[in-house]
């Protein structure tokens, strides 16, 4: 399976975006996605996975309450609608799929395929 990320962009502080990661070449049926964010020099941080046959969800405390994880299986598309964007925010998105136990969900060693991640500002 082959994941492509999309939706990145420059926005103000307050502002949304809609992140998304299409796949292709299989289903993610039976796969969990996640998406994960690295600023420049940072770790690469957990924000947000989902069940694809399922649809279990789970968020990254920084992020609660602001994204929403979401799916389209007819698409084999997962979104990350993201609002009230703050500048902390910033930082290349990638999406990847993994097949660990949900337990292990927030960790990036778990997870074996990327997309080529997509760069979200946000300026205050």
């Amino acid at each position: 399976v082959q994941l492509q990320a999309s939706g990145g962009g420059l926005v103000q502080a307050g502002g949304s975006l809609r992140l998304s990661c299409a796949a292709s070449g299989g289903s993610l049926s039976g796969y969990r996605l996640g998406w994960f964010r690295q600023a420049p020099g940072m770790e690469r941080e957990f924000v947000s996975a989902i069940m694809f046959s399922g649809g279990t969800t789970r968020y990254a405390d920084s992020v609660k309450g602001r994204f929403a994880i979401s799916k389209d299986t007819a698409k084999n598309t997962v979104f990350l609608q993201m609002n009230n964007l703050k500048p902390e925010d910033t930082a290349v998105y990638y999406c990847a799929t993994t097949r660990i136990v949900w337990s292990e969900i927030a960790n990036h060693k778990q997870y074996y395929n990327w997309g080529q991640g997509t760069l979200v500002t946000v300026s205050s």
